[in-house]
């Protein structure tokens, strides 16, 4: 989102980046671009604690994530002194964010209200379930065509609901009219323009579009599930959409994938929404501009990727550091025959089945931690296969690579897999952090700055490293099969059946569908950004 927080000047070298997202730690980062050339040319980062009150809940304190973002950009600031740089020639800054995690804050005293509820929490399956029951046929794609997204935990407006009957203080601050609502780029911007004086509530076309509330087609809150007013011109992207930006994937059919907490691989589709057969999401990709048109993608999400590192780290202790994992798994070679399914969250794309729990199977007596570390990061490329399967069917047209980015791709075992696995290339572009350099490239190209081009001819080459396949195809499909047949085993382990409290779901079944109940109504004024 271009904010004009600092001089407009004639000056026109820098971009100012916030990109706020989960990696292998959850981490805030400030990165600064040469918007002629690209060049990344002064960066700070600041780890954030993630917090997991109960078994399934995971949460960010807001005042901490803001914190850092203010830290973020003294240190930088300082850096770029030092470097002799202006910092008077920052024109823009783009922001990218996590795209489902939800806060409620005060209007008036601008204090949160609650944790941020996490995009991966799963606090609300018992929502879903419920939800579910009312829906006909008990279709989990009963919204899917005005949201491009099936009924689960992922998504903001069931995390909200959940806030709504739990929270007492968000009960009473919606009754009395001083609750904002707001996805983690929609209170970062409401703080920073001024917060309880004045600051702008608003958000963009991707972010609005995951949280089941949206209609992907008209780019309007869905009359039947939410009601908002007004448009805002700014320029602001979820985190999987400035990575397909950063990737330059501005093409029908050019896709990419982004390794970090999670796994998202997005195709590009162009002005047309298609709707996926095989489990994927339909999402809005980009839109550039006010007089832009929209574009939209295919989405396959994994819930864990770069956290099934983490969790080897931190909750087993086989090693120290993310990078022991990648060592350990280069002299195991094989898994020998283990197999790790990491649905510590359920399994996202293209099951969507809660009740999936993480399993690891086919152990024996000479399994030890090296194979175990070694079936981790397989998991991670068999999840991505399964998503590019769908994608493949969906499009009809399969990929002859993969372009990938994130924090996970500076594992080179991890790279090498996924080509085997997936048997084609793997190109990595020389700078992983993509995503931050897309939210750049859509502030310097937006609307009243015009800095920075984003005409296929004018962008700057990317250096590329590329993975080639080292296994033979007959290899991968028997490893593959057996992951299959681990992920059948990983189902259908929870259930969260919880007697009804009266209407406790987000929606009220009516003749023509759902619609967003009258206590969430109060929270209208969230606006979004057309371009």
């Amino acid at each position: 989102m271009a904010l004009y927080l600092f001089k407009r000047i004639n000056v026109n070298l820098l971009l100012f980046n916030v990109c706020v997202h989960g990696r292998f730690h959850c981490v805030i980062y400030l990165q600064v671009f040469n918007a002629k050339t690209a060049e990344l040319l002064s960066h700070h980062q600041v780890e954030i604690q993630q917090r997991f009150p109960k078994e399934g809940w995971v949460e960010q304190d807001p005042k901490e994530i803001l914190k850092s973002v203010h830290e973020c950009v003294e240190r930088t600031c300082e850096k770029l002194q030092q470097l002799n740089i202006d910092i008077t020639n920052i024109k823009a800054i783009g922001v990218s964010n996590q795209r489902e995690t939800t806060v409620v804050w005060d209007k008036t005293t601008g204090e949160p209200l609650y944790n941020a509820i996490v995009w991966l929490d799963l606090r609300t399956q018992s929502t879903v379930e419920r939800l579910l029951k009312r829906i006909p046929g008990k279709n989990k794609s009963f919204f899917k065509f005005r949201t491009g997204l099936p009924l689960s935990t992922y998504f903001s407006a069931v995390k909200l609901r959940w806030l709504l009957d739990n929270v007492e203080e968000i009960r009473q601050a919606v009754d009395d009219g001083r609750a904002m609502f707001g996805t983690i780029d929609s209170w970062l911007i409401w703080s920073l323009t001024g917060g309880k004086n004045g600051g702008v509530h608003c958000t963009d076309v991707t972010n609005a579009s995951r949280t089941m509330l949206f209609n992907i087609h008209s780019l309007e809150w869905d009359p039947e599930l939410y009601s908002v007013s007004d448009v805002l011109s700014f320029q602001c992207l979820g985190d999987q959409s400035a990575a397909l930006v950063g990737q330059m994937c501005f093409q029908d059919g050019q896709a990419k994938n982004t390794y970090g907490t999670g796994c998202f691989l997005l195709c590009n589709t162009g002005q047309k929404s298609v709707f996926s057969q095989h489990g994927l999401l339909t999402t809005i990709a980009y839109k550039l501009g006010r007089d832009k048109p929209v574009c939209y993608a295919l989405e396959g999400s994994v819930a864990i990727a770069g956290a099934v590192v983490r969790w080897l780290r931190d909750n087993l202790g086989i090693v120290k550091t993310a990078q022991e994992v990648e060592k350990l798994a280069a002299e195991a070679g094989t898994s020998y025959g283990c197999y790790f399914v990491p649905a510590f969250s359920g399994l996202y794309a293209p099951y969507w089945e809660p009740s999936a729990r993480g399993i690891i199977c086919g152990l024996t007596q000479f399994t030890n931690k090296k194979h175990i570390a070694f079936a981790a990061l397989e998991a991670v490329c068999f999840q991505t296969r399964e998503i590019l399967d769908a994608m493949n069917k969906d499009c009809g047209i399969p990929l002859n690579q993969l372009q990938v980015d994130g924090g996970m791709t500076n594992n080179k075992v991890l790279m090498q897999l996924q080509s085997d696995i997936l048997c084609i290339p793997v190109v990595k572009p020389s700078m992983p952090e993509t995503t931050a350099l897309g939210a750049a490239m859509a502030a310097g190209a937006a609307e009243g700055v015009g800095i920075w081009s984003l005409n296929p001819g004018d962008l700057t080459a990317v250096t590329c490293e590329r993975f080639e396949p080292q296994i033979n195809p007959e290899e991968s499909e028997f490893r593959y099969a057996r992951w299959k047949k681990a992920v059948m085993k990983s189902m259908g382990w929870e259930t969260s059946e919880a007697p009804s409290n009266g209407d406790t779901s987000i929606f009220c079944s009516l003749p023509l569908g759902f619609f967003i109940m009258s206590s969430m109504i109060m929270l209208i004024g969230a606006k979004y950004v057309s371009g």
